[in-house]
């Protein structure tokens, strides 16, 4: 849609710094999505568990490395011999697997969370939610830039690219797959805030945001156009599937496990 969000001419004065300074959509989304998440968890971590702002900075800290990484480690094993050729194009701005964010993430959080005698399981709960306010917004610059687009589809939702510095296919009609993200996630966030007051055990909205999201993202790869991430098993499994797969039959035995831990405990109680 729109790449650039704005761009200011710079005085002479400034030339050292370019002729112009340009805000670009997806990196202002992505910051407006990091803000905000990061007051829910100052706030929520604040509230339950006295966590000062210094240590919530470090924490995102962490992640933001850890989602890099991640990112990037997933990205090159969707193309082992290509990156090998090109690793300054794994290297550039562009180009991450969220999967690989996310499951890099996971882990750096464990490791902060029992560095700092936290309890794992309810700060887990808290970053279900934030991860999805970030996804989101993420998600949003997405849309903006043109990138995770949809393949061909001349339906009545369907969306056309004409900015050339959009990554997606110009003068085209798309599936809007990042709206359909953002719609997924956004329906997810709404779940987890409806039973976090009412939660039978702490991890649970963690746990469901996994299930929920690998089942989302494994019905909008169906609409995804860039290919480019590819397939396991041709025009039938992509990777982001088969990820998607492996996290929701992983995530649903722990929920199960956790689920059942609970109950025998209530029981016990009564």
């Amino acid at each position: 849609m729109h790449p650039v969000l704005f761009s200011v001419e710079l005085p002479e004065f400034l030339d050292f710094l370019g002729q112009s300074f340009t805000v670009y959509s997806y990196g202002f989304f992505i910051v407006i999505g990091a803000i905000l998440g990061v007051t829910y968890v100052a706030i929520q971590s604040k509230k339950q568990f006295n966590l000062s702002f210094d240590k919530v900075n470090s924490l995102f800290l962490l992640l933001l490395v850890s989602a890099f990484v991640g990112g990037k480690v997933f990205l090159f094993f969707e193309d082992p011999n290509f990156y090998a050729s090109n690793f300054s194009k794994l290297l550039s701005g562009r180009g991450f697997v969220f999967f690989g964010s996310l499951l890099f993430c996971i882990p750096a959080m464990l490791v902060f969370f029992k560095i700092n005698n936290l309890p794992k399981l309810p700060m887990l709960d808290i970053m279900a939610i934030t991860t999805c306010i970030v996804h989101f917004f993420g998600r949003l610059g997405c849309f903006m830039a043109g990138c995770c687009h949809g393949i061909e589809w001349h339906g009545a939702l369907s969306v056309v690219f004409t900015d050339p510095n959009c990554l997606a296919p110009l003068n085209t009609p798309l599936h809007p797959t990042q709206l359909y993200s953002m719609t997924g996630i956004l329906s997810i966030l709404l779940v987890l805030l409806y039973i976090k007051n009412n939660k039978k055990f702490n991890g649970q909205l963690f746990i469901l945001y996994l299930m929920l999201y690998a089942i989302v993202r494994m019905v909008i790869e169906v609409f995804r156009g860039d290919i480019s991430r590819g397939f396991i098993i041709d025009d039938l499994l992509s990777h982001s599937q088969f990820i998607s797969l492996i996290v929701l039959i992983v995530a649903g035995y722990v929920y199960y496990k956790l689920n059942k831990k609970a109950s025998q405990q209530r029981k016990n109680v009564q």
